[in-house]
């Protein structure tokens, strides 16, 4: 939603994306053996004037497999899968290349775009340092994604053929294929030389006096026996005074009769602990990266 939550590690959002993309590339894979397939079966698929070892002998030839049952044509709903992946992988370049937008922005800037010395962010403002990259890359997605659509509609053929298919994938298999290559090799480039700043990272996590902590100051009030509802209005009750007059939630807690008398203050700062929140970052890493 934009409002801090809980602290993460940018270790364990780069881990999503990884995991994302890796699941992108699986999904290729299959979707162009999916695609990889040989159909010489005559004029409507039923090998009336050829031979089905004609077929076979070809398709061993090119290192395709066959295709079990075809029209004059392969189905279609194998390419509508392929483009259909295409556009899933473009979906994934978009997420990330949006995060890395959202990190540059003046008042976040805990990432940003390799900025070269005499690059232009903008022609008529010298400061800016626009994430020109990553913006292009979303435009990108935006195209591949839009021929998924005219994919799907080509499964749908009148009969044996009809030749409906066949101007439109003229267009996209070029146009996504060559799209989402450059894209990809863009966001390559994006990442190899992304400019990360930690220190404005906790300086950001710092902003809001310590609410990130919130949620465990809940449970702790809970678990010492006040009912949920009126810790969440207790903690609720101090944490807009911190959003509103920016003072120190930890203070205020402190300061509070209803959560001194149910926390000591050595508990209470035992609350505030940010390892707490990344304890379990090498089990999610060893998820995703496996055992090293």
């Amino acid at each position: 939603h934009g409002i801090h939550a809980e602290p993460t590690t940018f270790g364990v959002t780069l881990a999503g994306f990884y995991a994302e993309f890796a699941r992108g590339k699986a999904r290729l894979i299959e979707a162009r053996k999916e695609i990889a397939v040989c159909a010489i079966s005559g004029a409507i698929g039923t090998f009336a004037n050829i031979d089905p070892r004609v077929e076979e002998h070809v398709a061993g030839k090119m290192g395709l497999a066959v295709e079990p049952v075809s029209t004059q044509i392969i189905p279609r709903d194998r390419h509508a899968a392929f483009f259909a992946t295409l556009a899933v992988i473009a979906s994934s370049l978009e997420r990330l290349a949006t995060e890395i937008r959202h990190l540059q922005r003046t008042e976040v800037l805990e990432a940003e775009e390799f900025f070269s010395e005499g690059q232009k962010g903008s022609s008529a403002m010298p400061h800016k340092r626009n994430p020109v990259l990553t913006e292009n890359i979303t435009g990108l997605a935006r195209m591949v994604r839009s021929y998924a659509m005219p994919a799907l509609e080509n499964v749908a053929l009148w009969h044996e053929r009809d030749i409906s298919h066949s101007s439109v994938e003229r267009g996209i298999g070029p146009d996504a294929t060559v799209h989402l290559d450059f894209a990809l090799a863009r966001l390559a480039g994006v990442i190899d030389k992304l400019v990360v700043y930690p220190q404005n990272m906790q300086r950001n996590l710092d902003r809001l006096g310590g609410l990130v902590h919130s949620q465990r100051v809940l449970l702790a009030l809970t678990q010492a026996g006040v009912s949920r509802e009126d810790a969440y209005q207790i903690v609720q009750r101090n944490a807009m005074r911190t959003w509103q007059e920016g003072a120190d939630f930890q203070s205020l807690l402190a300061a509070d009769p209803q959560v001194s008398a149910a926390l000591s203050k050595p508990a209470l700062a035992a609350l505030f602990d940010l390892g707490y929140h990344t304890k379990h970052v090498d089990t999610i890493f060893r998820r995703v990266f496996g055992t090293t």
